[in-house]
């Protein structure tokens, strides 16, 4: 049986990661359609050239960075707390919201933005994103963060206040440099959940807020473009540089 493990390994990575090769493959086809017939870099021209993208890339960026910016400071906190109550019942509450299909997060923020906005008369637009995003990535901010809390040796804090630090200093000098690759890594797992969001985002966005996920997919809509391929290979290599920094710095 153990000799068979590796080519399941190499079977289920093929699986999942052979279609991203051949799409790479295809940004780089002159053909407009699947056969290849020569190496051509105009795709990715087109993509650079086409201010639909250009615009729905902006607001993906703008949206991803405010969002990770504010979740991160918050599940930080939020997480922090957690760790010092030792409360299971808090900390498993945290896994609904990522067992919760993103259909059902989707409508529920819907109608709760529709609800309160309804007496403020605010339309959606790019402030309703943001929030959507921060609600479902704070889940993922606080888990990181308690999973690198749980090898934190809490007498360093307590030598630290015997030693005359407040517990604002002690928090500031000791605990958050120990959690520095655990936030380093949960911003950088939220900004790539945000930034890859569709069915929650199309959900809530207002009509100046297109995101890049939505363009791409009204784009492949009307007919696969070479320039969709190229745009999904560059996405893909970013997100991929983004989630092995993520898990190489919650590993330190």
């Amino acid at each position: 049986m153990k000799r068979f493990l590796p080519l399941y390994a190499v079977a289920a990575y093929a699986f999942l990661y052979l279609p991203l090769l051949v799409l790479s493959m295809f940004s780089f086809n002159s053909s407009r359609f699947s056969v290849w017939e020569g190496f051509t870099l105009k795709w990715y021209g087109e993509v650079f050239g086409n201010e639909n993208l250009l615009e729905a890339t902006i607001n993906s960026l703008t949206i991803g960075l405010v969002c990770t910016a504010i979740a991160t400071a918050v599940g930080t906190l939020a997480g922090y707390a957690i760790w010092k109550r030792k409360s299971s019942f808090i900390t498993n509450s945290l896994y609904l919201s990522l067992l919760t299909p993103e259909i059902v997060t989707g409508v529920s923020l819907l109608a709760f933005f529709q609800f309160v906005f309804r007496f403020l008369s605010v339309p959606l637009g790019m402030h309703t994103v943001i929030l959507a995003h921060v609600s479902f990535c704070l889940a993922y901010v606080v888990i990181v963060i308690l999973a690198r809390l749980r090898t934190f040796d809490k007498a360093l804090e307590e030598a630290s206040m015997d030693l005359g630090a407040n517990e604002w200093q002690t928090f500031w000098y000791v605990t958050v440099p120990a959690m520095l690759p655990g936030i380093a890594a949960a911003a950088l797992l939220c900004f790539t959940v945000s930034f890859d969001d569709y069915v929650i985002t199309s959900l809530v966005a207002g009509v100046d807020s297109e995101t890049l996920p939505m363009v791409i997919y009204s784009m492949a809509r009307k007919g696969v473009s070479p320039a969709v391929n190229a745009l999904s290979a560059m996405i893909t290599v970013a997100l991929g540089v983004f989630v092995l920094l993520a898990g190489r710095m919650e590993r330190k």
